[in-house]
């Protein structure tokens, strides 16, 4: 009953996001409100992160876990998920600033950078038993293929299918957006709450896979006698090993 539950509520809040996203893509704003909401977007991203990382760390339940993890997803898939697609939306008024670069480089680049990250998926829900984001928590921790190079090829993957846009639509603000305010919000998710997430739910398993593998840009993985070894890669309700007690079973 409990899984039921929780996949309806999933459900419906990939429904809400979508409904979002689509009125972001159709619904016209001033200059100012675009402005606002590109920027903005990523510096409220901050405040969700920390936030959720304070009721992460209160009381290590799985189901908190879980919970707490699909409130800070969804919070910044509406928060740069929006303020993404109206960067997008209204590229052509960031020509200010213009890349002097044939439009057939950058658009063979958006085909090679979106490639990657439709690979990221297929690969996390091959060898993690998952999702991006909330839609389905991984069940295993995915540390081959190309997670064996870095821990986060998806968002490694989306930063460069961003900055290939950029490139195409020849905007250097574009570009710049994506730098400065952008992926230093994507990284900070991913470092302050998503590695704690990971290291919770997967305990020493994640740890050993963390000590081995870069965090963004890739590394050939060593050879097999030159790893440490990792533990079974499922979840995990001990202590994760660092001073911090792990989860508990139930709520």
């Amino acid at each position: 009953m409990k899984k039921t539950v929780a996949l309806a509520v999933r459900v419906a809040l990939l429904a809400f996001i979508l409904i979002v996203l689509r009125w972001a893509i159709d619904t016209p704003h001033s200059n100012p409100v675009d402005l606002m909401i590109i920027v903005g977007g990523p510096l409220l991203a901050y405040l969700f992160v920390c936030f959720g990382t304070m009721i992460l760390d209160l009381r290590q339940t799985t189901s908190r876990t879980a919970w707490t993890t699909t409130f800070v997803h969804v919070s910044m898939m509406l928060s740069l998920g929006v303020s993404m697609v109206r960067a997008i939306v209204t590229h052509r008024d960031w020509s200010v600033w213009v890349f002097r670069v044939p439009s057939v480089v950058g658009l063979t680049l958006v085909w090679i950078t979106g490639a990657a990250m439709l690979l990221t998926v297929v690969n996390l829900a091959l060898r993690g038993l998952g999702a991006p984001f909330f839609i389905a928590l991984s069940r295993k921790l995915a540390a081959d293929w190309l997670y064996a190079w870095t821990r986060n090829p998806m968002v490694l993957a989306i930063l460069a299918f961003l900055i290939s846009l950029g490139i195409w639509f020849r905007s250097l603000l574009f570009v710049s957006w994506v730098l400065v305010l952008f992926a230093p919000a994507l990284l900070f998710f991913v470092k302050a709450f998503e590695e704690r997430e990971l290291e919770i739910r997967f305990g020493a398993s994640y740890l050993a896979y963390k000590s081995r593998t870069p965090m963004l840009f890739p590394r050939r993985p060593g050879r097999p006698n030159d790893m440490p070894p990792c533990p079974s890669a499922t979840m995990t309700g001990g202590s994760s090993g660092t001073g911090r007690s792990g989860p508990t079973v139930g709520s």
